[in-house]
Order: structure tokens, then sequence, then C-alpha cells
């Protein structure tokens, strides 16, 4: 059975991707580095609680311990994004953290711990094209410590998101339509603004409620001349009006 087994302290298949030194120069300072990469780990992981873990397996008393520890960050907003470094002072502490503590829960989640051939500025940010790490690009599962959906298909989720609600104020607008248009025989439509009189008259006669007595749009019988001359024996004429329009002064 022990031919089937990795040993824990043998250098891991982890590597820098934009690192470029050949594999063998990787190889070399792996067998060397006290530097551990921290994967899978929550957004919500404090350095305090990476201390806490790894400084279990720290040596102090032979001049060894934790020398510091990096938090990886999102490139755009500066926030963890679930991975991390941890440098110690000797070889020895590293392995023992591959041996004891990679693999074991921390914040509820198993992380991963690689032996790093050492850490270099720049390389504490995301790598990702939203800012966090490549694999919250394409990850298709909801994952709460990892920020919810990953970034893809919180995409998604929001164009999807956003088609339905589109589609939601399209019904409405439907809806108050043909609420408006008085779908039903009974009228209920909305009447023009200046027009509820003439609106009155026209529906009172479709409807069958006009004055008997007098037709909806007679034309005046009677002239005004004729009425001046029942009340008063002569017609009066309209001192606005002049009969020759050529008397204006120019």
């Amino acid at each position: 059975m022990s031919h089937i087994l990795e040993p824990l302290d043998a250098p891991s298949s982890y590597r820098d991707s934009r690192s470029h030194s050949s594999k063998h120069e990787q190889q070399q300072a792996l067998r060397q580095t006290a530097t551990l990469y921290l994967g899978n780990l929550s957004f919500y992981t404090t350095e305090e609680q990476i201390y806490e873990v790894f400084g279990r397996v720290a040596n102090v008393g032979a001049g060894g311990g934790i020398k510091r520890i990096i938090m990886g960050l999102d490139r755009n907003q500066k926030t963890p994004c679930g991975f991390a470094f941890v440098e110690f002072y000797t070889h020895a502490e590293a392995v023992d953290c591959m041996r004891y503590v990679s693999g074991t829960k921390l914040d509820e989640r198993v992380i991963r711990c690689d032996l790093d051939p050492g850490y270099k500025e720049g390389r504490q940010y995301g790598r990702g094209r939203s800012g966090g790490q490549v694999r919250d690009e394409y990850r298709q599962e909801y994952d709460a410590g990892r920020g919810g959906w990953g970034h893809n298909r919180l995409r998604e989720e929001e164009e999807r998101k956003k088609i339905e609600a589109e589609q939601q104020r399209r019904l409405e607008r439907e809806q108050l339509y043909q609420e408006q248009a008085g779908m039903d025989s009974g009228g209920g439509g909305l009447v023009p603004e200046g027009a509820e009189h003439l609106y009155d008259e026209l529906e009172a006669d479709a409807r069958g409620h006009a004055a008997p007595t007098a037709a909806p749009h007679a034309k005046r019988e009677r002239s005004y001349d004729q009425e001046d001359q029942e009340l008063y024996g002569k017609s009066e004429k309209n001192p606005r009006f002049r009969d020759d329009d050529n008397d204006d002064d120019v």
C-alpha cells in the first residue's frame, strides 16, 4: 500500500504560472522554501485566524515561527479573495504544515496548503478578469464563503433578472393600457381633457338620453333682428360692427 500513497512533505505540483523560472529551478526552490500558499479560504477568514492555526506548528524555541502572513486581495476592490501566503523562518515548519494542517477545516472550509517557491510583491492580487481568483471566474456553484456565484455565472444571473424585470414591466404596461382603454362595453375609458361636455352630449345621444323636445344639433331658426323687433319695436345694430370696412382710418 505504501507505493500508492504520496508523502505529505514532498514538493507539491503547485506552480506559479507567471514565474519565468524553469521547472528544475522551481523544484530546487521548493526543497528549500519556508513559504506556504493557502487556497480555498473563505473571503471572511482573517489574518488572526490563520496565525492561530498555523502558529501551532511553529517551533519558536528552535528559532522558528511565523515571519509574516500576506492575505490575497481582489485586484480591483482590495478585499480578501480566498488565498494567502504564510512565511515561516524554517523549511521544516512549512513541511510540518503540509503534514498536519493541509486538509483540515478553517471557517468550515477544507483548506489546502502547498509549498511555494517564495513570495514576490504583486502576487497578493487575484489574476482573474474580475479582480479575484481565476477559479472564481468559472465557478458555477453558489458558494457563500467565496462571494456567492462565480463571476461568469453572476453575470448570467444578473442578465436573466434584467430580462425578467423588463418582461414584468411590459406586462404591467399592457394591463394598464387595457384598463384605460375601457375594454368593456359600458365605457370606462378616459375622456380627453377639455372635451367632457361634448363627450357627455354625444354619449347621451348614443344611449338614448337626449332631450326629446329639441334636436341636439338643430340650427337656430330665429335671427337676432327678429328678436330685437319683437322686444324693442326696431332692430338694433351692433355698434361693434361697421357696415363699410372702407371707413377705417388709415
